[in-house]
């Protein structure tokens, strides 16, 4: 499951500053902490809604436009099947992030379900507010894999992060509001989703003859 980054950009955009300030920044993915971050800077704010300076700069904190150590991503060689990898996940570094132990953590996912992955860094178009270039650290799996991974990535890491959009939209609700929510609309998507992953899977199957 994706993370919708446009959904995110006008759910903080929504907020007020307090609400925005009751985010904890420690428990969003890389993705999510960007967009969050973007918003703080455009609202002049700091972390936890703190207030930055007119004139605070980043110049010469080049450990910090890292968005983290990169000791724990040494993967060694490209693999054999590089050639036809494919993209299951992307932590953008910003300054002050965790990216870095982020992509870590996600490799770890993958390789404990026996998923062979590479950890790889690629140059990227900064964000609005970024004051210089940016890398992207991009987890990559053989492609006939990447359908496996993305869903070992979603329960062990993603899914997560999805969990604590719902639970501050949930929040945010009179109680009105939550007791209108239909639980059954809410699912039909996540339902239905799966019930066309299934099909797609089985009609492949019979086209090929296989059990």
């Amino acid at each position: 499951m994706q993370i919708d980054l446009e959904y995110l950009r006008r759910h903080y955009a929504a907020l007020s500053d307090e609400a925005l300030e009751e985010i904890d920044e420690t428990e969003l993915v890389d993705q999510a902490r960007r967009i969050y971050d973007e918003e703080l800077t455009q609202r002049k704010l700091g972390p936890r809604g703190k207030a930055l300076p007119i004139d605070s700069s980043d110049d010469g904190d080049e450990e910090r436009s890292g968005g983290g150590s990169d000791d724990a991503l040494d993967g060694g060689p490209e693999p054999d099947w590089i050639g036809d990898s494919a993209v299951a996940a992307s932590f953008l570094a910003s300054p002050g992030g965790e990216s870095a132990q982020d992509a870590a953590e996600a490799r770890d996912a993958p390789e404990a379900a026996g998923i062979q992955c590479y950890l790889a860094t690629a140059k990227v178009e900064p964000p609005r507010v970024a004051a210089r270039p940016q890398e992207e650290y991009r987890l990559l799996v053989p492609g006939k894999l990447s359908l496996e991974a993305e869903s070992v990535l979603d329960k062990e890491i993603f899914n997560r992060e999805i969990e604590a959009q719902w639970k501050t939209h949930f929040e945010m609700l009179s109680d009105e509001e939550l007791r209108a929510l239909d639980l059954d609309v809410l699912l039909a998507g996540l339902e239905d989703r799966i019930a066309r992953m299934s099909r797609a899977y089985r009609e492949e199957l019979a086209q090929r003859e296989l059990k």
